[in-house]
């Protein structure tokens, strides 16, 4: 007889469990960024992990359309392998279709914040998952510059608040970019492919870059025209920190204008790269007004989103990590596909996940908060304390506390060994003499001191002991 076979116990390819104090770390990050979007007047939205199929395809071309959780019709379609719903790719086509769709409900300028989870349909790698957390933030219904300038304040004070000083804004716009290519010569259908060469200038070099322009068709003159650009760049970078000192906002307010004065020289005349250099400026200035702009670098060899973004681009990276913490950009023509009418739109998202990585490798999360379950441990003298033990614990929790009730009678010294092991600062003891006096005994796993107090005073003994307000 053939024994059946035991189901799997790890999750899906790509797919993780989130243990006690993952999840805590989790929620600790989502609570201090909810708090400064709040702060910025973002007002929270949910949408649906399933969205109609037609809602997400042909909006993230053909490979993203690849990497779309499909969801096949019930019934007899179920064999013919075909789908009306997908599971949601992103959070910013859900939101076009949100504001679409209820557009009288809305405010004139929406601005919205988004946290949860997305799917791809991706090959599993180190670091790659195919369920993953979205942070989003969006302002809808303005072209000013000030969405931009706001959104970048934002992101950057969620980072500061969450204890990274080392970070930068990098900052560039689309238009800037397509004055460059045209400025330099690059052919009008060579330019995508350009630009996605230039990206990688900071992987490959220059040398490795004028071989991928070569290789994607761009004539030698112009790549090497733009090559040499960017090149200058770099010595404006040096240029600036000798001229700075040690000052790192006055390093960047140097680099940022002596950028802005070479972009402007480079795109002379040319309409839409003037354009690009006078909302980069425009940006920049509003939010060094706001004292935020200390962490905002234009960088014209940024270039992402090349199908997506209309305007403005904004990349996080942080010193001596590869990948950025996040990034945005304005993109005022995908509302219009639900709505048949252009609404301005420009974004940022958060890259949780990797902030969490970060943030754990680099010990960044305070240790009381995210490793200790509860505040206290309520032990159980014997069964007949028990009653005793449970309505303490109720007294503590209704005093702001954290209490863990230890659910059976056992020997003290396992109960305490149990609290030692999940990190629970304090336990408490109500013994046959305690219950008699109307007092409780409280001992820090830290120190290993012991006091015995009236119970009546035990959550303002505990609150203070433990600097809670």
């Amino acid at each position: 007889m053939m024994r059946a076979m035991r189901p799997r116990s790890q999750p899906a390819r790509g797919m993780r469990d989130f243990l006690p104090a993952d999840v805590r770390r989790r929620e600790y990050v989502i609570g201090i960024i909810k708090r400064v979007y709040e702060r910025y007047g973002f007002e929270p939205l949910e949408t649906p992990a399933v969205e109609d199929i037609e809602t997400l395809m042909g909006k993230y071309g053909d490979e993203g359309n690849q990497l779309i959780f499909k969801i096949l019709k019930r019934g007899v379609h179920e064999t013919k392998g075909e789908a009306d719903l997908a599971l949601r790719y992103d959070l910013t086509v859900p939101l076009a279709r949100v504001v679409a769709e209820y557009k009288d409900r809305l405010p004139r300028f929406f601005k919205r914040y988004q946290i949860q989870p997305v799917w791809r349909a991706d090959r599993p790698a180190r670091g790659r998952f195919r369920e993953f957390y979205q942070c989003d933030v969006d302002v809808l219904g303005s072209r000013s510059m000030v969405v931009e300038a706001e959104i970048c304040a934002a992101a950057g004070e969620a980072l500061k608040e969450l204890g990274f000083d080392d970070f930068m804004i990098r900052l560039n716009h689309r238009y800037v970019l397509a004055g460059l290519l045209q400025s330099a010569g690059v052919q009008l259908d060579k330019q995508d492919s350009a630009l996605v060469a230039i990206d990688k200038l900071d992987k490959l070099g220059r040398k490795g870059v004028e071989e991928e322009l070569t290789e994607r068709g761009v004539e030698a003159v112009a790549g090497k025209t733009l090559l040499d650009f960017f090149v200058e760049l770099g010595s404006l970078e040096h240029a600036a920190e000798i001229a700075s000192g040690d000052d790192r906002d006055a390093k960047r307010r140097s680099l940022n204008a002596a950028i802005l004065g070479r972009l402007v020289e480079f795109v002379g005349d040319n309409e839409l790269g003037a354009r690009g250099v006078e909302e980069l400026r425009s940006i920049i200035e509003i939010v060094e007004a706001g004292r935020t702009g200390g962490q905002i670098r234009i960088d014209p060899s940024l270039a992402r989103g090349l199908s997506y973004y209309t305007g403005a681009i904004m990349e996080i990276s942080v010193k001596d990590l590869s990948g950025s913490l996040g990034g945005g950009g304005r993109y005022d023509n995908l509302v219009g596909m639900f709505l048949g009418q252009d609404v301005p739109a420009c974004g940022f998202s958060l890259g949780l996940e990797r902030i969490i990585v970060v943030m754990t490798e680099r010990q960044m999360f305070p240790e009381s908060l995210i490793c200790t379950p509860a505040d206290v441990m309520v032990t159980i003298w014997n069964d007949d304390a028990l009653s005793q033990s449970f309505a303490f614990a109720s007294e503590l929790r209704k005093g702001g506390l954290r209490v863990d009730l230890y659910p059976e009678a056992d020997k003290l010294g396992k109960q305490f060994k149990y609290a030692a092991e999940r990190g629970i600062p304090f336990v408490t003891v109500i013994g046959e003499e305690e219950i008699a006096r109307a007092e409780v005994s409280i001992k820090d796993l830290h120190t290993g001191k012991q006091e015995t107090i009236k119970r009546e005073t035990a959550v303002a003994y505990l609150r203070e002991a433990l600097h809670i307000n």
